[in-house]
């Protein structure tokens, strides 16, 4: 079966010698497909197959007139495949352009996504996010890959860098890098070199940003997601200025990202640090564990109202509805005859480290994300492919394709890198070697250099900067005024 992939970069004429070739398999886009034919190089008059792939989607990301195009251009006695994770209006949409009489086929299956999952939900301050990520991954509480899901790109690599102040390695999944090197991160992840991405899901990782029609659809969807938000006691001003509230809250919606399209492979936890916008989100994002009959662990973070605002540097505006898309997401949840359990960490012992996430929490400064985004898309855009098959070839130097490298824009503070003996919990101590824990010195493991030739120029008597110059007599006991 000969197959080819119509949206490759190549000229026209290259183009048209691969499908002069007559392939089984053509896989495209609809924009992609109509561009092809209106060229000449490309016919669907021996077309016996037509497969839509995330049906529910692909008008919204903008491509009905390609969609309206290619259904006139089918011939007839063609089979037609919508798949679809969710019926939506869109799928029928599909159906009436493509489908005479349609058979609905679903298929229900033990591992379903989401079957496996086992959800959590811990209630803390917004600081506390940051306290017991701290906790879960610098004492292996989690084992095993994990995703970790926050609100936008600038939160992905605060993390991340407040992560490495513990040597604690993860790499962020985001929009602004190559197309290439956002795959490469996935397929890393999948072969087990990282365990720990974080994913800002604002926007499609994968194919660039989603169109606010699509984005919107989500929360609509989601029932009466604006009542939650903006309670029952608003005023008549309010009421007026409902519609372009609406629209800011649907374009803020986050579901267009990893959460789907993507194939993470043995997740063994989802951590939602930043809360979706909607329930149907969640349910997307806990589906990237618990695949193919396995068992997974969906942990959330979630800001109660009383606490929201209290810890400005870490503070986000989506926070304030925590508690109003929990109730929607344990419903939802429900129905499916899941529950979302509450999980109480045992405080007593998590405070004991509240001062060393403080210590990193300060060295994690705006100026840090802004230059660690900055340097990760530089050192991106110069892995060219050719860069990428000549490390591949050579094996010892691929330790220059991977993208948990410590960025290095905050200031690292050595003693953070280990966990002192004495704070360590009795049942902690089991996922840790002995070189992780001990006693970490204040004291500065190398000198530097040119402190170290001052110093030994005073000792001799000597000061460089001086050198030839006249000294104040009553300084310097030289009632000649020079160095003697």
């Amino acid at each position: 079966m000969r197959s080819i992939n119509l949206t490759q970069r190549v000229s026209d004429a290259v183009l048209r010698s691969i499908l002069a070739d007559l392939p089984d398999i053509v896989i495209s886009t609809p924009g992609k497909v109509n561009q092809t034919l209106s060229s000449t190089a490309f016919s669907l008059e021996d077309l016996t197959h037509l497969v839509i792939d995330e049906a529910d989607l692909v008008l919204s990301y903008g491509y009905e007139n390609d969609i309206n195009t290619i259904a006139t251009s089918i011939p007839s006695g063609v089979q037609t495949l919508l798949m679809s994770a969710t019926l939506t209006t869109e799928v029928d949409t599909l159906k009436g352009l493509f489908c005479k009489d349609p058979a609905i086929l679903k298929l229900q299956e033990k591992d379903e996504e989401g079957e496996g999952v086992t959800q959590y939900v811990v209630k803390c301050a917004e600081d506390e996010k940051f306290l017991l990520t701290y906790v879960i991954f610098k004492l292996r509480l989690i084992k095993g890959k994990c995703i970790i899901f926050v609100e936008d790109v600038d939160r992905s690599y605060r993390l991340k860098l407040f992560l490495e102040q513990f040597s604690v390695k993860s790499c962020v999944l985001n929009s602004e890098l190559p197309i290439n090197s956002r795959l490469h991160v996935v397929q890393e992840f999948n072969k087990g070199v990282y365990d720990i991405i974080i994913a800002a899901d604002d926007q499609e990782i994968i194919g660039g940003i989603a169109p606010k029609k699509a984005r919107a659809k989500e929360v609509a969807e989601d029932g009466d997601h604006d009542e939650a938000v903006s309670g029952p006691d608003d005023s008549e001003k309010e009421d007026a200025e409902q519609p372009r509230k609406k629209q800011k809250l649907l374009g803020k919606n986050k579901d267009y990202g990893v959460s789907r399209g993507i194939d993470f492979q043995n997740v063994a936890c989802v951590l939602n640090f930043d809360l979706p916008s909607s329930s149907k989100a969640y349910t997307h994002r806990i589906g990237r564990t618990a695949r193919a009959g396995k068992t997974g662990m969906a942990l959330s973070f979630v800001i109660p109202k009383e606490l929201y605002g209290k810890h400005k540097p870490t503070s986000i505006a989506s926070a304030r509805h925590n508690e109003a898309i929990l109730e929607k997401i344990t419903k939802r949840q429900a129905k499916k005859g899941k529950e979302v359990k509450p999980y109480h960490f045992d405080m007593k012992q998590v405070d004991v480290f509240r001062y060393r996430m403080s210590d990193a929490l300060r060295a994690v400064t705006r100026a840090a994300v802004r230059e660690a985004r900055a340097k990760e898309l530089k050192q991106e855009l110069l892995k060219s492919e050719k860069l990428k098959k000549h490390f591949e070839e050579n094996p010892d130097d691929l330790r220059h394709l991977r993208h948990d490298n410590e960025v290095r824009a905050a200031r690292v503070q050595s003693h953070l890198k280990h966990v002192p003996d004495y704070l360590v919990p009795v049942k902690g101590r089991k996922g840790l070697t002995e070189n992780e824990v001990g006693f970490v010195g204040m004291a500065r493991t190398s000198e530097n250099r040119l402190r170290k030739a001052r110093m030994y120029n005073r000792s001799k008597g000597e000061n460089v900067r001086t050198a030839g110059r006249k000294l104040d007599p009553l300084k310097s006991f030289n009632a000649r005024g020079r160095k003697k």
